[in-house]
């Protein structure tokens, strides 16, 4: 014997996912940051390397050290004899990564962080605007409270 469930099946449930506005977020977040690379590797390579060059003889990516002696390599940069450890490509790859950490965290992160520092000093001066309007109140309270039995104790006499 079969039962119904009334539980969503295995498509309602991934379509509920996918519909989240946060999986949308993060796969918006994802392209951007894809396209944002190209423009940091376009960076690095146009105009980090050559000034690195400038100084040095080569560009970033053609700076390395032969781990296994003699290293050759043949026209088309492919190594015909020894170990090439190529550290400047990593050395590259290093400044894209804090490039892009550096501009992520100025034009994004420092900002929403400010913004959200704002956003809760303006929820907490509201908060303690009201409470200092709660505060007015109870002591307004206190005050009747006093004054009534202050009145009631100068009436007439209690006969107890």
């Amino acid at each position: 014997m079969v039962s119904e469930k009334n539980e969503p099946g295995l498509w309602d449930g991934f379509k509920a996912f996918l519909m989240r506005g946060n999986v949308i977020d993060l796969a918006v977040a994802v392209v951007i940051g894809a396209a944002f690379t190209n423009i940091v590797n376009s960076v690095v390579k146009g105009v980090i390397n050559p000034l690195v060059g400038a100084f040095g003889t080569k560009d970033l990516d053609h700076y390395s050290s032969c781990l296994k002696s003699p290293c050759r390599m043949n026209e088309a940069g492919e190594v015909t004899d020894g170990i090439p450890i190529m550290w400047g490509s990593v050395l590259s790859a290093t400044l894209s990564f804090v490039i892009t950490a550096a501009v992520v965290y100025f034009l994004m992160v420092l900002p929403m962080a400010k913004y959200l520092a704002r956003q809760a000093a303006r929820k907490a001066e509201k908060e303690g605007t009201q409470e200092v309007m709660e505060l007015s109140e109870l002591e307004v309270l206190k005050e009747i409270r006093d004054a009534l039995v202050a009145q009631r104790g100068s009436g007439p006499s209690d006969e107890r």
